[in-house]
C-alpha cells in the first residue's frame, strides 16, 4: 500500500521525516488551501491511501475540514491539545499516533540508548 500525509507546513513535514520512511509521500497545505491547492493535493496524492494530520488549534481543525470534502476517505491522525502542532509534538507520541493508525510497517523507530541498556 502507497500513503500520503498531509500535513500544514514545511516544519510538520520535517519533523515527520525523522519517524517515517522515505517511501511515505508527506504533502503540505502550507496553510488554509485554496481550491487550486486542494486540486493539486488530490492529484500529487492519486490513488494513495491519505492521512490527514493537522495541528490541534483552530487552524488546523479549519484545514482538515476543507481536506475532508476533498479526501473523505482519508484517516484522520492527531496530535495532542497542548503540543505546538505537528512539529512541535515529541517524537513518542508522533510514533504513538502513527502506530494507532496501523502505520508501524512506515515508522523508523529510535535506536534504544546504550546508556539504558
Amino acid at each position: 500500500m502507497s500513503i500520503t500525509i498531509i500535513v500544514e507546513g514545511k516544519n510538520d513535514k520535517s519533523r515527520l521525516k525523522r519517524v517515517v520512511d522515505e517511501s511515505v509521500q508527506i504533502l503540505c497545505t502550507f496553510g488554509t488551501p485554496s481550491s487550486q491547492t486542494l486540486e493539486e493535493l488530490r492529484k500529487k496524492a492519486s490513488d494513495k491511501q491519505v492521512y490527514l494530520f493537522t495541528d490541534n488549534d483552530a487552524s488546523g481543525k479549519k484545514i482538515r475540514f476543507l481536506l475532508r470534502d476533498t479526501f473523505p476517505d482519508a484517516e484522520q491522525i492527531y496530535t495532542r491539545k497542548g503540543y505546538a502542532g505537528v512539529e512541535g509534538t515529541p517524537e513518542e507520541y508522533l510514533i504513538q499516533q502513527l502506530e494507532k493508525a496501523g502505520l508501524e510497517e512506515y515508522i523508523i523507530y529510535p535506536l534504544p540508548d546504550p546508556a539504558f541498556e
